[in-house]
């Protein structure tokens, strides 16, 4: 069996800091004005799909109250509960969008740090 054919274990998967931080700063860049609900929907599926990636990095939440207070932070909105629907108006849906990059550039920044990278 090949290096490149053996299976690998979730946690060997990288993070792509520099994908993940472009992506933070075109949401957060984006103005209600100008962008589309399919756009703020597109966005806000990315970056949860970003969050949720360094939810599952060990960064540290047993021993840094700080970093504790982010994934229960994270843990709130990303509760379905929270998320827009296709009847939430198209303001509060922006909103959900730039809470969401935030909290995700928030972990990156912790991420960046644990990892030793500086990237983000």
């Amino acid at each position: 069996m090949s290096e490149e054919s053996e299976p690998r274990n979730v946690d060997d998967r990288l993070i792509d800091e520099e994908l993940i931080g472009d992506s933070v700063d075109t949401a957060l860049g984006m103005a209600l004005s100008t962008s589309t609900r399919e756009d703020i929907d597109w966005w806000t599926t990315a970056l949860i799909g970003h969050l949720n990636l360094l939810l599952g990095e060990e960064l540290g939440a047993d021993d840094d109250p700080k970093v504790k207070s982010l994934f229960s932070e994270a843990y709130r909105l990303l509760d379905l509960k929270h998320r827009p629907t296709n009847e939430t108006p198209a303001f509060s849906a922006f909103s959900y969008l730039r809470q969401t990059g935030l909290l995700t550039s928030r972990f990156l920044t912790v991420y960046s740090q644990r990892s030793g990278t500086g990237i983000g």
